[in-house]
């Protein structure tokens, strides 16, 4: 039986300053996580070691996209451990002439990538996609288009029609202003009326 060889890419930093206990901790958020998911779990970690857990990633994706022709995104964390390293010691002076050690820790950082299976790569391109559906223009009938061609050719007629029924139900105006003159000749003035004093001042003088 034929076996296929799985391909991993390996990054590695040494000699990082930070101890191995604190390294570790954030090495098991990522562990057998795909690395955009990896990637964005370390940039909102708050520990220091994270930094340097980011920047061993980079390395392992820039190492499989260049040497192996692999897509990044397309990858999943397969081992992320963390070793010890030499321990540099110094000391600190203390009360009545005694020495205190001071231990500054290293760790080696080891990622390891490997191309992720089917099933994930099909669930992250779904997850990909737009959500929203873009709704279809609605279709104009085909029984819509005669009916408006039926009442484009009928409105012309109708404005040809409209302005010899207007003559013809229109008044002579010009007969009733020749009309009108006469008539208020015709119409006697009225009488003009005098006042309750008027009549009084009239008789006293007669």
């Amino acid at each position: 039986m034929a076996t296929t060889e799985t391909r991993e890419v390996r990054a590695q930093a040494k000699w990082v300053r930070t101890s191995a206990r604190k390294a570790r901790l954030v090495a098991e958020h990522i562990r057998g996580r795909p690395v955009p998911e990896a990637r964005a779990v370390l940039a909102f970690t708050p520990r220091a070691a994270a930094r340097e857990m980011e920047k061993v990633l980079r390395s392992a994706v820039a190492n499989a996209e260049a040497n192996h022709g692999l897509l990044g995104d397309d990858l999943i964390v397969s081992a992320a451990f963390v070793d010890e390293g030499p321990t540099l010691k110094r000391w600190r002076a203390r009360a009545r002439g005694r020495v205190a050690r001071i231990r500054k820790r290293t760790c080696h950082i080891t990622v390891l990538l490997e191309p992720a299976p089917e099933s994930l790569k099909t669930a992250a391109k779904k997850s990909r996609r737009p959500s929203v559906r873009r709704s279809k223009p609605a279709q104009e009938t085909p029984a819509a288009k005669p009916a408006e061609e039926k009442t484009a050719e009928t409105k012309p007629a109708e404005t040809t029609t409209a302005p010899a029924e207007a003559e013809a139900e229109a008044p002579d105006t010009t007969e009733a202003a020749a009309e009108a003159p006469d008539a208020a000749e015709e119409e006697p003035k009225p009488k003009r009326r005098t006042s309750v004093r008027r009549k009084k001042t009239e008789e006293k003088e007669s």
